[in-house]
């Protein structure tokens, strides 16, 4: 077997039953990397020496197809109604089918790390067979010095193979693509997908499970930190701009999309960024427009011209279209991927609906709440006949990933907020004067100001008043802020219309909270919206 770059002579291929690829390249770097993603015909280069690779008929996480080994270890850990079972006999099938279907095969070896906080790094080695996803979780995930892959551990195995089919009747999955996490053991299998997020997506799955036994919050998030080592952390579904308004030159970016919070302060998981590209520009974004011309950045489904210069407003394959670069791309980019505890934490929501304020102060309880709740509302598609918009809830913002029962995670995030005094808000990045289709959508200069007045201390200064609909604290006038937009129903040309609008989805945030009433106490149950309607 001919081996390629660093050999790691601790814990070599061979050791987790890959010992007859044909060949194995360990740690590849970029260029090598960009040789043999194009000399096989996986990927091509751009016009400005980015990699673009098309990944097929899967353009998005196939969350249907994903699995969490249920034995005697997880079986009361995992919250089995939000993460589907496979059995251990059923996994260790699939894990041995795979390793049969990797022989003989090219192979690519990366060793990395999960977590920027040493005491809670994931040591976690990811085999590919495609060296373009070799490229993309490199640049994903924290890269060791090279000096320290000589006595590289893994804790957790990643294996990526494409080109697998999994049987459903032999595997116990449900279709031939599968993603099957062995929890107890560390080891992730990916097949018949090449969409490469799922590789991304299973480290912060484990995370999610290792970490709160440690006291350590596992948070979907970005998060930035002032001068005066003042952090914020930033939650939110996609859409709602959990990217773009994390991405401030006043503010060091700590990371984009999945940090932890644990006695050391906030830490990045990753050490790269999985940007949407889909209508970006350089006037808007310019950071991230600005790594899609780097060598080394990854374009994912992005169409090409006849010139090899990307169209970013061509969805015609995804709207899921990414780009994948290390986190020093950025200019303001941490080089330590950790803060300190924040004083700040948003909870971002695009209210297609029209009804929520452009910002609100949370209590404790009104945090955990919404942060159970994850609330947005996506634009209803066209091909469906419809134009009202269809109301999102996904727990803790991120509930694909979050294998353990949510209120582990709120009761973590409440203590944390109390013990550090921690300012939370809630921020409306959606519609304004009316819901979609009738209002606009809210101004971003108005989000940034208030984005940027929250963070300055300033809104514990103005005066506020309580949402009849939901209870929490609004402020009344802001300084550069259209005073109008503060008080959603004054914007509509209707106010009975906003009223019915009000009502509607304070139903909706009800009923989807129904689930977690037993698990809450009666403060957080409290902070429901329509509580303060219904005595009115």
């Amino acid at each position: 077997m001919e081996e390629f770059g660093v050999r790691n002579p601790a814990a070599g291929i061979a050791d987790i039953g890959l010992g007859k690829a044909a060949s194995v390249r360990y740690n590849f770097l970029e260029a090598a990397l960009y040789e043999e993603a194009i000399r096989r015909g996986e990927a091509g280069l751009t016009a400005d020496g980015a990699l673009r690779a098309l990944t097929g008929q899967h353009t998005g996480r196939s969350a249907k197809d994903k699995f969490v080994v249920r034995d005697a270890k997880t079986d009361d850990q995992i919250w089995w109604d939000n993460n589907k079972a496979m059995s251990p006999e059923h996994f260790a099938v699939l894990h041995q089918d795979m390793l049969a279907h990797a022989e003989g095969r090219d192979l690519f070896v990366q060793d990395l790390v999960g977590g920027a906080d040493a005491d809670n790094a994931l040591q976690t080695r990811v085999v590919t067979e495609f060296a373009w996803h070799s490229l993309f979780i490199r640049n994903l995930l924290i890269r060791p010095e090279r000096e320290a892959l000589q006595g590289f551990l893994p804790k957790l195995t990643i294996i990526d193979l494409p080109s697998f089919r999994a049987d459903p009747a032999r595997h116990g999955c449900r279709t031939e693509t599968v993603i099957a996490c062995d929890l107890t053991n560390g080891i992730v299998l990916i097949g018949g997908t090449s969409y490469a997020g799922e590789m991304k997506k299973s480290v912060f799955t484990v995370l999610n499970y290792l970490l709160p036994s440690k006291g350590v919050m596992p948070m979907h998030c970005s998060a930035n930190v002032g001068p005066d080592g003042d952090a914020a952390v930033f939650f939110g579904l996609s859409g709602t701009g959990k990217t773009t308004l994390s991405a401030d030159p006043k503010r060091t970016l700590i990371g984009d999309d999945e940090h932890g919070w644990g006695d050391n302060g906030i830490f990045n998981f990753e050490g790269g960024c999985y940007a949407k590209t889909i209508r970006l520009s350089a006037e808007a974004e310019p950071e991230i427009f600005a790594t899609t011309k780097r060598f080394g950045t990854v374009l994912e489904n992005v169409i090409l011209d006849e010139n090899r210069v990307p169209d970013f407003n061509d969805g015609s394959l995804t709207e899921n279209t990414r780009c994948a670069y290390p986190l020093h791309f950025i200019p303001n980019a941490s080089e330590t991927g950790i803060a300190p505890h924040p004083k700040t934490i948003i909870m971002l929501t695009a209210d297609a609906f029209g009804v929520l304020p452009p910002i609100a102060k949370l209590t404790p309880e009104q945090a955990m709440y919404h942060f159970l709740s994850g609330y947005t509302a996506k634009v209803a598609g066209t091909e469906k006949g419809v134009t009202e918009p269809e109301a999102t809830f996904s727990t803790c913002f991120g509930a694909p990933f979050m294998p353990r029962h949510p209120t582990e995670y709120g009761n973590l995030l409440r203590d944390l907020i109390a013990r550090h005094e921690v300012d939370c808000w809630l921020v409306n990045t959606g519609w304004t004067g009316g819901a979609y289709g009738t209002g606009n959508r809210m101004p971003i200069k108005a989000t940034r100001a208030l984005l940027t007045a929250a963070l300055a201390g300033e809104l514990k200064k103005v005066e506020m008043r309580t949402d009849a609909n939901f209870g929490f604290a609004v402020p009344v006038a802001v300084g550069g802020v259209d005073t109008k937009i503060l008080d959603p129903r004054s914007t509509w040309a209707d106010g009975v219309a906003y009223d019915a609008q009000a009502k509607k989805l304070v139903g909706m945030f009800i009923d989807n909270f129904a689930k977690f009433e037993a698990h809450v106490d009666g403060k957080v149950r409290d902070a429901a919206p329509g509580i303060r309607l219904a005595a009115e």
